[in-house]
Formats: C-alpha cells, structure tokens, sequence
C-alpha cells in the first residue's frame, strides 16, 4: 500500500465535460486556487488544449498564478497527438505539465485513428520529443484502457512497453466508457502494475454503473500510485469518482494517507456547486445538506444517551454540524435538540404538542425547518415565544421595459416607522436593497443571504402555491428561513420577515450570549 497516494483533481477539464457546465476563466482560477492553496490536491488537471480563446485565456491564468507560487509542476492540460500543435499551445500559455491523450485499445486505433500500433507510437514518440525541447512534462493518457485490457491486451502492453523507453513522467489508465467492476479493476490493474513495475500509474475512473469509488479502491489496492477524481463527481454521463467519497473511504477502509484536508472538503464542493450550476444532491455522501441529518425520533433519542448512531464519518471531520431534522418521523428527542439551539426549554406536555404538529406537517409532505421551531411553538401554545417585532407594513414594487426594478418600502423595527426605495436587478433584489438602507442606516447587523431556493409542486400552473426557502448566515450561524404564497417574490418577502423577527427576537446563541 502507498504511503501517500497522489490525488489527481480534473474537475476544471474532465469535470467541465458536464451537460450545461462551463467555467469562466476567473472561476476556473478560483477553483484551482482553492483545490491547491486550501484542498490540498497533489494535481490539477485544468483544461483541454484547442478548447476555445477562453479555455486559453483560463490556462494562462492560473499558469501564471502557479508560477509565483511554485505550482507549475502540479497544473496539467490535456493535449493530443497532433504532431506539434498541443505542444505549442501548452508551451504558449505557461503551463509545463501536459497529458498526452494516446489510443488505450484497438478497438479505438483502428476505428477512429486508423493507424497501426506502429504508426500510432511513432506518432507519440515524435511529440513527446517535440515536448521535451519546450521543457514540459508528459504523462499519457491510455484511453479506452479497460477495453483494451479487455479486449486487446496485447496491445496495451506493447503500447506500455514502447512509452517506458520514453521521457513519461506518469501513464494514465482510465475507465472511459465506466464497464469496469473491483474484480476486474483489480486484475487488470495488478497485471499491469506487476509487469511494469518502476512505473507510475494513475486509475482514472467513470461512474456508470454508480461503481466509480469502489474501482478506484481496487485500483489502489492493486497498487496504482495515483487516483483521479472531480469535485462533486462532475463529469461526462455519470461523471467520475468523486473527490470527497473517494478520499474520505479509502482514508477509513485502506487506511491510505492523502495530502488532502478533510475539512475544506465540503467547502469545496459549495465553490464548485456555486460555479457550475449543478446542485448538490441532499443525500449525496460527505457533502449533502442530509448526511449528517437524523431524522427519525429513535436515532436522536439514541445519539443523547450514548452517540449510539454515530461513526467515523463525524461531521466535525469536515466543518459540519450534526442537525436533527423535523418531519412525520420526528420524535420529542429532535424537537427537544432543536429548541436548545434557540435557547427555548419546554415541559413535556408542551413537547409533545409541539412535536404532533411537526409531524402533522409531515404527513401533508410540507418541510420543517429548526427556524420554523418558534413559530410553531407561538401557534400550539398561543404565547409569545416569537413577537412579531419587525413588520412590513407596506411596499409597492415596480417592473417596467428598459428600466430597473424598484421597491418602496415601509417598515416597523420594534414600533419605528422606517420609509426608503431603491432599484435592483430584480424585485426581490430591489427589496432587499431597500431593506439593507433602512438597516445600515440604524446600524443594525443585517443576515447575509447565502442561497434562494424555489419550489413549486410538479404540474403547478400558474396560480400555484410557491415555497421559497432562504439560507441566511447571521453572526456565523446559518438560518433557513421559508415563505409561502402564489407569487414568488412575495414569498420570499415573507421569509425574509421571519429571519429579522428571529435575529429581532434572539432566538440564537450568539444573540443571547
């Protein structure tokens, strides 16, 4: 087993190939300064060569970023065999790192290159040299490798047999079309490994049959030296290995150190979320809103009397927070878990009424969140745990052809009569424009807005309910805040009422501390 495996990020090439993904050359950028500076990577894969004027543009970029850092050794650009062309490109934009994307099988030789294996080396052969006088490193991509094992592996080994000979850094086996399983991961892994044994390999998976991550930890333990993986799992079809399972279990099943840091792993996975467009699915491991979220009754009874449902995936590990989520399955225990993060104690009478309601909204399929809490509690028990102390009492909002959106708007912040307008992008933006006038100017923290999601149910029309859910950070405490109503603009006003009551009313710690 390896002392330190090499992680391999190609989220910024491989990762791109997404259905609708696409990266500006500053977001590309970003992304490479967090996956290197913050992550930890050992390599990043950051682009195609012949892409487009900005895929050079993005190169150049975090080329020359990586030069006063000391990275340039660790950037890596897809290039072809396409006698000096790549080359140059590569040469040309700073990089010093290019992987050479080279037949793997026969199959793909013949008919789509139409070459013999002779003619296709002596091709490989002439750039690698080509590349050597601009000074870059090569490593070579075997593409369509696990067919060609499977298939022509006579081939694939004269292939690796001429590629030793030459100036390669690295050779680089991936799953392209995803057909492999551990067995036959490990096999032909092992194989080629035990038969060029002073070779460095790298395992490049696809996840088509969702087997990405178990490949890569039988590659790993055949003994491949690197592994690729994509934030998010981004990728082509299925997408590749993802970065955050891929580490995360071969660190806890094979024992295998990375140079990666765990706890900037979910932040990362927001940046790239953020950037790409493509949302994080809930229950999707590490990273997902859920994952350290129990739901029913039993598990959180059980967590406070003896952690009985924890494991070694410890949300701490990772920058998170374990959460105790409200629906029809809820029990006393998370209610109960929930109220301590507002500071609010309840007999157990008062409980349990409060815990039937959650659940009755469950059974309507409506979603609860802990921000929700103190209003529930106002409505069950028909005291004063949430005073209304902001309250919008008027706004108007204009939309017009050719001009801005604006909002007036008149506010009560604990009996002061507060009027102000601004313009914005949107309505809703222009809203809250106005809003943040009114509280900078009385010197009031004002909750940053961290993401906007709408709901509407499958077939709505256009009179629909619409649910908008708001993610608040407020003094470094994240708030979920919902509003309901047919126009969606007015139902994110209503969220955002019912975060200033919550911060108003200081039904948070930091507040009360």
């Amino acid at each position: 087993m390896n002392s330190r495996l090499e992680i391999m990020d190609t989220t910024l090439r491989d990762g791109e190939q997404t259905s609708g993904v696409s990266y500006l050359p500053t977001e590309k950028l970003s992304i490479a300064k967090f996956l290197l500076e913050k992550l930890k990577v050992s390599r990043i894969e950051v682009a195609s060569a012949h892409v487009s004027e900005g895929e050079f543009e993005a190169v150049s970029k975090i080329a020359h970023w990586a030069k006063t850092k000391g990275y340039s050794r660790q950037i890596e650009v897809l290039g072809f065999v396409d006698k000096n062309r790549s080359v140059d490109l590569v040469f040309e934009s700073g990089a010093k790192v290019m992987n050479l994307l080279c037949k793997g099988s026969l199959n793909h030789l013949t008919h789509q290159l139409k070459k013999t294996p002779q003619e296709h080396i002596s091709n490989i052969r002439e750039v690698i040299h080509y590349a050597k006088t601009k000074n870059l490193d090569i490593n070579v991509y075997l593409e369509d490798w696990s067919n060609g094992m499977k298939n022509s592996k006579a081939y694939v080994f004269q292939m690796v047999s001429e590629l030793v000979k030459l100036p390669v850094q690295r050779i680089l086996l991936p799953d392209t079309l995803g057909i492999l399983d551990p067995e036959k991961t490990y096999a032909f892994c092992k194989e080629i490994i035990e038969k060029f044994p002073e070779t460095h390999f790298d395992f490049h998976a696809h996840n088509d049959y969702d087997l990405a991550v178990a490949n890569t930890m039988a590659a790993v333990k055949a003994g491949v030296k690197g592994v690729h993986v994509t934030v998010n799992g981004l990728g082509e079809r299925t997408g590749n290995a993802p970065l955050a399972s891929t580490v995360v279990t071969l660190r806890d099943h094979l024992n295998v150190k990375t140079s990666i840091s765990e706890n900037k792993i979910y932040l990362a996975g927001k940046l790239v979320e953020t950037f790409s467009g493509i949302r994080i699915p809930a229950n999707k491991p590490i990273i997902g809103d859920n994952v350290f979220t129990q739901t029913a009754g039993i598990h959180a009874d059980g967590d406070q009397k003896k952690k009985l449902y924890y494991n070694d995936l410890l949300p701490e590990r990772f920058g998170r927070l374990r959460k105790y989520a409200l629906g029809k399955t809820s029990g006393r225990a998370n209610i109960a878990k929930n109220l301590e993060e507002f500071g609010i104690s309840l007999n157990r009478d008062e409980l349990q009424l409060v815990t039937q309601k959650v659940i009755e909204f469950g059974d309507k399929k409506k979603t609860v969140s802990p921000e929700d809490l103190p209003y529930i509690i106002s409505d069950v028990l028909h005291g004063s745990v949430i005073q209304e102390k902001v309250k919008i009492e008027n706004f108007t909002l204009s939309l017009a052809k050719n001009l801005k959106p604006l909002a007036l708007l008149k506010i009560n912040i604990q009996g002061v009569i507060y009027e102000e307008n601004a313009v914005g992008d949107g309505q809703f933006d222009a809203f809250m424009n106005a809003l943040k006038k009114i509280y900078k100017n009385q010197d009031i923290v004002f909750p940053e807005l961290i993401d906007y999601q709408v709901n509407i149910p499958p077939g709505g029309k256009t009179d629909a309910l619409v649910e908008t859910q708001i993610t608040w950070n407020y003094n470094d405490k994240e708030l979920k805040t919902r509003g309901l109503d047919s126009d969606q603009t007015i139902a994110a006003i209503e969220a955002t009422k019912r975060v200033l009551n919550l911060i108003a009313s200081n039904f948070n710690k930091t507040e009360k501390n």
